[in-house]
């Protein structure tokens, strides 16, 4: 069996390495004409862990970031609404890891040419189209020879032209959320191995992590944050473009908290970009005879909860073990699909409209948006713990799913 993958981002990588474990033939093709540590943080949860743990890979991406000891929940105010402990602090076999997203892309993409070979990515390929018949799939590219394999994979993302020869009608959906993301250097925010979310989407919302240690003599740690924002508009930003500080700072210059000054780690910032946040509606179908989709070419999801790496590479383990038990690679598409559809679009559907940091938002709801004398007197820790223990089973990380694989 060979197998054609069309996209080298984390899903292409992924499924490589896996049907590589299986002894199944794979080349990826990719349309960029070189694979770079591009971007700026991802937070690789416990389920994620697990995954790469199996490809071999975990010690090397725990050494690359940074372990997560705890996830911290403020209001606008600088106040804590609730923490828990994260990864192997909060009883996980596996560990919560802050890393710079081209730090994983580019430890996977050496882990292919390391173990399938220098050529088992090719780059520069645009693909256009794919075909099939009764004995093979063809995929057609725009500046290269067509390739032929037995089945094709579709993970070239969230515009995927695999995906849109089948939904020719396919849009994102774009609901008024926009965000900037940024990374700055400075000393470790609480202690340094902290997760934290500061308010909400209705009155400006920031996520903030370390991504990696001790980057200089001063004990500077790279820090992450994203900036996340609703307004009355249809217009998306544009992710191709840096972001601009005077379109979003107005709402983050009076954050200033004893233990962190907001605005200032926006300003200090190495770099800002700005994204939109979007996915796209749930598809019935993600199979076509001997073509299917995977990760966020099936499924793109709001990057909220840090899943869509989780889930990409969900897919690829689970469709390389189902090519490695089904001799007709149809079959095993379909027994992907099956398996991986639904799961995948409640976690779509929960990012939409119940993230993790639906905390934050139910708080400010009850507060009224103001400082809070007794938090309790609206809303006790066991009720805000059941709050994040329902989005973890709805991930796929809750601590009874993470059992040894």
């Amino acid at each position: 069996m060979s197998i054609a993958i069309v996209g080298g981002g984390i899903c292409g990588l992924s499924l490589a390495l896996n049907l590589h474990r299986h002894g199944i033939a794979c080349r990826i093709f990719e349309r960029a004409p070189a694979i770079k540590a591009l971007g700026v943080g991802i937070t690789l949860l416990p389920h994620a862990m697990r995954e790469f743990s199996a490809l071999g890979l975990g010690e090397q991406l725990l050494a690359a970031g940074i372990e997560n000891r705890e996830s911290c929940f403020f209001n606008r105010f600088g106040q804590l609404i609730y923490k828990e402990p994260r990864g192997k602090f909060g009883g996980y076999q596996y560990p919560e890891v802050g890393i710079h997203r081209g730090t994983l892309h580019v430890i996977l993409y050496e882990a292919v040419k390391a173990r399938l070979g220098a050529d088992a990515v090719v780059t520069g390929c645009d693909a256009t189209a794919v075909e099939q018949d009764g004995h093979c799939a063809t995929v057609h590219f725009s500046n290269r020879d067509s390739v032929r394999a037995d089945a094709v994979i579709a993970c070239d993302g969230i515009n995927s032209a695999l995906r849109k020869q089948f939904y020719p009608d396919d849009k994102i959906a774009f609901s008024g959320i926009n965000t900037w993301r940024g990374i700055t250097r400075r000393k470790p925010i609480l202690g340094g191995r902290t997760y934290m979310r500061v308010g909400s989407i209705n009155t400006g919302k920031i996520v903030i992590y370390p991504i990696v240690d001790t980057i200089d003599d001063s004990g500077n740690q790279l820090i992450n944050w994203m900036a996340e924002i609703r307004r009355d508009t249809t217009i998306p930003n544009d992710w191709n473009k840096p972001g601009k500080l005077e379109d979003f700072f107005s709402i983050y210059e009076s954050w200033r908290f004893d233990w962190l000054d907001v605005a200032q780690l926006i300003r200090d910032a190495d770099q800002i970009l700005e994204y939109p946040m979007v996915d796209k509606d749930p598809i019935a179908r993600w199979t076509f005879g001997r073509v299917t989709l995977a990760g966020d070419a099936a499924h793109p999801m709001y990057p909220r909860g840090s899943n869509g790496a989780a889930q990409a590479a969900i897919d690829a383990r689970t469709l390389a073990d189902l090519l490695k038990a089904n001799a007709d690679p149809r079959d095993a598409l379909s027994a992907y699909e099956a398996a991986r559809s639904g799961p995948a679009a409640q976690v779509v559907r929960t990012n939409r409209e119940q993230p993790p940091d639906f905390i934050n938002i139910k708080v400010e709801e009850l507060v009224g948006d103001k400082p809070f004398d007794n938090l309790d007197s609206y809303i006790t820790q066991d009720e805000l713990r059941a709050l994040s223990d329902a989005y973890k089973r709805v991930a796929g990380f809750a601590l009874t799913d993470l059992t040894p694989r």
